[in-house]
């Protein structure tokens, strides 16, 4: 029996068909217009926010760090320079894990754990766009090594960045100072805007001091940059601004000369211009290199210096605190004058020592038989010891702190460097806060020939010594002469104040004539030799090891740095000064020694200056390493004594003082004439 099966129904089938057709072209224009409507999202409605988010995607801004003003001295002569080196950066943009990236680049750029800190460091703090330094000053070895694998480091490249260079090295390093790569303390404190792309910053000294008129205005560079960071091209730059330029007061040739002095010793030498306050030359003994520090220095050579017995690192003439001796026994005479306690023929009866009443202690005089009658005028060029004890015992020690401190003793003098140190004159208050006990009456005789608790700077020394040659007038020290740059600043050159005296202008006149004694027929003699002009002075000794009572100071049986600290300050020329000088040798045993070595310092200023001033070599001179074509490798060795040797002498020599001044060594010091001992 046959099977039968019903017939399509094609209508319906046709149906179905043009249903489904229906359906799919409603689903594609349902898609269609979807995709226009996102279209004209992206391209209409929000054509301007995807615009920008793509461009930053390949433009970027690249900081452009400006380079730091030159500091010259007062003649123009270049301290402080700018050159460039290579160095290896990484764009925080292009690297997706920095960390893996910089530990592969150990040993191709041989970076040190240092290196490695600071860089993690400063990214904690950087902008996503900024490119970081790793590396400065690369080596040759390192430019080859990275160039070899430099596709393997996308985001990483070698560019030239300015660094410092100190063409004089040593000779002005307390002074000037040094830049150095930005710690952590710093980067919190720091103006991210304004340090963009900058790896170094005033550590010390002037490069510190004046920071912010050194550093200049950061450029930015807009650029088109492919996937992996590399510049495709240029869209325009605004270029960096330069730091101000800064002059300064010193001058090359002082300074060059109060560094030979103190050459193998250990001390300060400070100069001023009494008229002005201007710094003319600032010398710490020994010295460094501050190049050492501007691109790292290593442990090793830190070492050497951290170690060092003498201390290199530490800026003697401004933080130093020392005995100031018999130098302060002008300014103290003064002081009696002012109070009214004594006048300029007032005599007392030296035998030797003086002993306070009802106590058999005896405060001794350098000389142990006596002065006999000692005046005011006397007791400077003799320096007499018992004369201060008992003006000192007249007076008290509060009508003395009242009147030191005048002078700038135990007060910082706002010179314009950085960390200066106070000094110390000694108070009732004072001991009763640091040492919980009272004062002693024996402590004010101490403190009136500069010894006990009493220290002073060599800065406070010149200071005090600039303000009796000016009469009374105030200075305040200071080393910037003049800025020249886009940023102003105001340089006060000129007295600012007077110090409260009760006594007249004859009486200053009087003490610069006693002054002048001392050169001529007092402690100072040793150095009157061959004048040319008239020198102020005042000599000082300082005792660093105690001597008990009944004893004698005994040379032989002391180390060489127990001996006694010579001191000197003084100005000239006396009836106008133009410069005042403190000089502090430590262990120099005499302050007739340290007089010496500040009579070429008073020859070089007032004479041999002013026919045939000291000037560097030809390549150290104003217009830095770039316009004169020369890299830092190429310069001397920028030690003090290669300095002098660099150094186009005077044809005029100096007048000699004596032969043994030039002798480095302590123990064979210049003697005082004729056994002088203050």
């Amino acid at each position: 029996m046959k099977q039968h099966f019903p017939l399509k129904n094609m209508q319906q089938e046709k149906r179905i068909y043009k249903g489904r057709i229906f359906f799919a072209i409603f689903l594609v224009a349902i898609f269609l217009l979807l995709l226009i409507c996102r279209y004209a999202y992206l391209q209409i409605v929000h054509y301007d926010d995807f615009t920008t988010a793509s461009d930053k995607n390949r433009i970027r801004l690249q900081p452009l760090a400006p380079a730091r003003g030159y500091i010259y001295d007062r003649n123009g002569v270049l301290l402080a320079d700018n050159y460039p080196v290579f160095t290896a950066t990484l764009s925080r943009a292009d690297v997706v894990d920095i960390d893996e990236t910089i530990n592969r680049l150990i040993p191709v750029l041989s970076l040190t754990q240092d290196d490695v800190d600071r860089f993690k460091s400063r990214v904690k703090t950087a902008r996503k766009t900024e490119r970081l330094a790793i590396k400065l000053n690369l080596t040759e070895a390192d430019i080859a090594k990275f160039s070899e694998v430099k596709y393997a480091f996308p985001g990483v490249k070698i560019e030239t960045q300015m660094t410092r260079y100190y063409p004089h090295g040593e000779l002005f390093a307390h002074v000037i100072g040094y830049v150095g790569r930005i710690n952590d303390k710093e980067l919190k404190s720091i103006d991210k805007d304004l340090y963009a792309g900058t790896n170094l910053i005033g550590k010390i000294g002037v490069e510190k001091s004046y920071e912010d008129l050194l550093h200049g205005t950061p450029g930015y560079e807009s650029v088109e940059a492919d996937a992996h960071g590399n510049v495709l091209r240029n869209l325009g730059r605004q270029n960096p601004a330069r730091g101000n330029d800064l002059y300064l007061s010193l001058d090359y040739g002082l300074q060059t000369i109060a560094a030979k002095q103190l050459a193998d010793r250990r001390g300060a030498i400070v100069a001023m211009d009494p008229r002005t306050g201007e710094i003319l030359a600032l010398v710490s003994s020994p010295s460094f290199n501050p190049n050492l520090f501007v691109t790292g220095i290593s442990s090793k050579d830190y070492s050497g210096l951290r170690d060092n017995l003498d201390q290199p690192l530490y800026n003697r003439a401004v933080q130093g605190a020392y005995p100031p001796g018999s130098t302060i026994k002008p300014m103290f005479g003064l002081g009696g004058i002012h109070y009214g306690l004594v006048d300029w023929s007032t005599a007392i009866s030296d035998p030797g020592y003086f002993s306070l009443p009802g106590d058999s202690h005896r405060f001794r005089d350098h000389k142990k038989t006596g002065h006999g009658s000692v005046n005011m005028h006397k007791a400077q060029i003799v320096s007499c010891d018992t004369y201060f004890y008992v003006l000192s015992y007249r007076m008290g020690i509060e009508k003395m702190n009242d009147w030191m401190r005048q002078f700038g003793f135990g007060e910082k003098t706002g010179v314009d460097l950085p960390s200066e140190s106070t000094g110390l004159y000694p108070s009732p208050e004072w001991k009763m806060r640091t040492r919980k006990s009272k004062w002693l009456k024996g402590e004010t005789i101490s403190v009136s020939i500069g010894q006990g608790a009493f220290t002073s700077t060599p800065l406070q020394l010149a200071m005090a010594t600039a303000i009796t040659a000016n009469k009374g007038s105030h200075v305040t020290p200071h080393v910037l002469r003049e800025t020249k740059g886009a940023k102003k600043f105001n340089v006060h050159n000129a007295p600012d104040g007077k110090i409260n005296f009760n006594g007249t202008e004859q009486d200053w006149i009087n003490m610069h004539e006693a002054m002048v004694d001392v050169i001529q027929s007092g402690t100072g003699r040793g150095i009157k030799g061959g004048l040319q002009y008239s020198i102020a002075g005042k000599t000082g000794t300082a005792q660093v090891k105690s001597i008990a009572q009944g004893k004698r100071y005994n040379e032989a049986a002391l180390s060489s740095r127990q001996w006694d600290h010579g001191l000197f300050v003084g100005f000239a020329p006396a009836d106008n000064p133009e410069i005042a000088i403190a000089v502090v040798w430590e262990n120099g045993k005499h302050g007739g020694s340290a007089a010496q070595l500040a009579r070429p310092i008073f020859d070089y200023w007032l004479v041999t200056r002013k026919k045939n001033p000291l000037r560097p070599a030809g390549h150290q001179v104003s217009g830095g390493l770039m316009t004169a074509g020369i890299k830092p490798g190429e310069l001397p060795s920028s030690s003090i004594a290669t300095t002098e040797q660099n150094t186009q002498a005077a044809s005029t020599p100096v007048t000699s003082v004596s032969a043994a001044a030039s002798t480095p060594a302590a123990n064979n010091a210049p003697q005082p004439a004729d056994g002088i001992t203050e």
